[in-house]
């Protein structure tokens, strides 16, 4: 099978690059390395190039046929989606729109998105699954959900099959090593936490400890990166045998506080790091726990990293290289 990654340059879209490869598919990776790194991508056939391009997009149709495609190539940060929205909307959405324009056009039927957790919003129940109500509260989670529904619609009009996932906390490392998370500016709590272990950052700042949780600190849900990979393997898998249009959201279903973070950042490490207590941050709820039991029922997922301790030491080991 032949499957074009889109943004395999980046942290996710890499991972899935090096899976794919191992599973003996022939790979295409799209990235116009505005946030990925070319040395990143360790498998398959490199192009260079943006969804904005028409004209690259036919071209790389036109030459191959796909028989699957995977789309990772999004701006990522919520806060930023705030203060830009129009580049947020403009890559998120109108460029995806390309993709799946060029897809229709040339019969590729077989899509997995990279959807998020944002698009619930504030949660009115935990653990959430994926019939929670709909409603994002920042431009990065619209527009993940506006391409939710255009998926839905481009199936209905054009057959068109999709899976959305729905992405909590991805975290971890490559666990050989060879790949890892590398993000400019660094947003996540994880690599925040390890390189302030390393001494490349001089402290670590937890936003609130006064939230109604076990030691005042926000539970997020981590999944390793590899996890993650293997469940766009088997969605994608579900496709080619004929499964329908659908959306699961992914994550361990535990749940861990950034304290319990910091304290297993300083277990792997060996490392006692400045950590600094900063406010509360608008919008940030106490708890945000994935219900994954969908995706573990229809596509036999289940996640082989989910301690946070083995979470952190992959992460460790490629902030050490």
């Amino acid at each position: 099978m032949h499957v074009l990654v889109v943004g395999g340059a980046g942290y996710i879209g890499s991972h899935m690059v090096k899976l794919l490869c191992r599973r003996g598919c022939e790979v295409t990776v799209l990235d116009n390395l505005s946030a990925g790194r070319r040395d990143a991508v360790v498998g398959g056939r490199f192009v260079l190039g943006d969804l904005g391009e028409l004209d690259v997009l036919d071209d790389l149709f036109g030459a191959n046929r796909f028989d699957g495609v995977m789309h990772f190539a999004s701006h990522i940060q919520v806060g930023e989606s705030v203060q830009e929205p129009a580049k947020y909307y403009r890559n998120n959405v109108f460029k995806t729109q390309h993709l799946l324009d060029a897809m229709v056009s040339h019969r590729t039927r077989c899509f997995i998105f990279s959807s998020t957790a944002a698009i619930f919003g504030e949660p009115i129940r935990i653990p959430i699954d994926e019939d929670h109500p709909k409603n994002p509260i920042n431009p990065y989670g619209r527009g993940k959900w506006m391409v939710e529904q255009m998926l839905q619609d481009y199936d209905i009009a054009y057959g068109l099959k999709a899976v959305s996932l729905r992405y909590f906390n991805a975290a971890g490392a490559d666990p050989e090593g060879e790949l890892g998370e590398c993000h400019d500016p660094e947003t996540h709590l994880i690599p925040l936490v390890l390189q302030a272990a390393s001494g490349r950052r001089p402290h670590v700042t937890v936003f609130g400890t006064d939230y109604d949780t076990p030691d005042g600190t926000c539970i997020r849900d981590y999944i390793h990166v590899t996890d993650l990979c293997e469940a766009h393997w088997l969605a994608l898998q579900r496709l080619w045998d004929g499964g329908g249009s659908t959306a699961y959201n992914l994550g361990n279903g535990n749940g861990f506080s950034v304290q319990e973070v910091i304290d297993a950042a300083r277990a792997v490490t060996g490392r006692n790091f400045s950590v600094v207590h900063g406010e509360r941050r608008p919008g940030d709820p106490a708890r945000l726990v994935a219900d994954s039991r969908r995706a573990r029922t229809e596509l036999g997922w289940e996640p082989r990293y989910a301690d946070l301790t083995m979470i952190v030491e992959h992460a460790w080991r490629w902030e050490v290289r």
